[in-house]
């Protein structure tokens, strides 16, 4: 009878923390406009039909954390259930007079930069609950900058799992070798968040990637 209890005991702690397990939490990070949202948003519209969040061409569009629970998403007959965690993008200096340039007014570039800063401090933070890590690049930019490799350091620090995404790779400058020579410890996948372009290799990665948070 004790025998018993200890199996049931245990089976249920077991079944706990399987259940614990099937919902990963999957943080986007990256600098400005590399693609985080757009990337979000694919995998949102590719398995629920509705997109996360809004993108935009004026840098830091996204200025604080965006969550989406429970989104399943399934390749070769296995499933994933996945919580994304969209941030901010990682920014070393952020500077009011750069919205300047994008049309915006005095006031509201200052409220920006200010909320921008802001949510790279919200975005670092998430680190500590994030499962495994999508690092979002633009692909036809240099990817050796100190925002990039601080990103790589921390997560590297923390042990986080990560694969890294070089986005916007349908444009003619994309250059993905130049991210897989910068980063060779990690799986680079290139694609385009917007067009979906090698989405089907994205998918297949980021289960591998998911099998190293276990």
């Amino acid at each position: 009878m004790v025998i018993n209890l200890i199996k049931r005991f245990f089976g249920r702690a077991f079944s706990a923390l399987f259940r614990a397990k099937k919902e990963l939490s999957l943080g986007f990070y990256g600098p400005p406009n590399a693609g985080k949202t757009s990337l979000a948003n694919r995998i949102c519209k590719d398995w629920t039909g509705e997109e996360m969040g809004s993108v935009s061409r004026i840098p830091h569009e996204t200025r604080s954390v965006q969550i989406r629970e429970k989104v399943e998403i399934e390749y070769n007959s296995r499933k994933l259930t996945l919580k994304l965690i969209d941030t901010p993008g990682i920014a070393t200096k952020i500077d009011y007079e750069d919205f300047l340039k994008y049309g915006l007014g005095k006031k509201e570039s200052q409220k920006r930069a200010k909320e921008a800063t802001q949510g790279v401090v919200e975005a670092i933070k998430w680190l500590d609950d994030v499962d495994i890590v999508i690092v979002v690049l633009d692909s036809t930019q240099n990817p050796y900058s100190q925002v990039n490799i601080t990103i790589i350091g921390n997560l590297i620090a923390r042990k986080i799992p990560v694969l890294i995404a070089g986005n916007k790779m349908d444009l003619r400058k994309s250059d993905i070798r130049r991210i897989q020579s910068a980063f060779p410890e990690y799986d680079v996948v290139g694609i385009s968040a917007k067009s979906g372009k090698n989405m089907k290799e994205f998918y297949e990665m980021l289960f591998r990637l998911a099998k190293k948070a276990g």
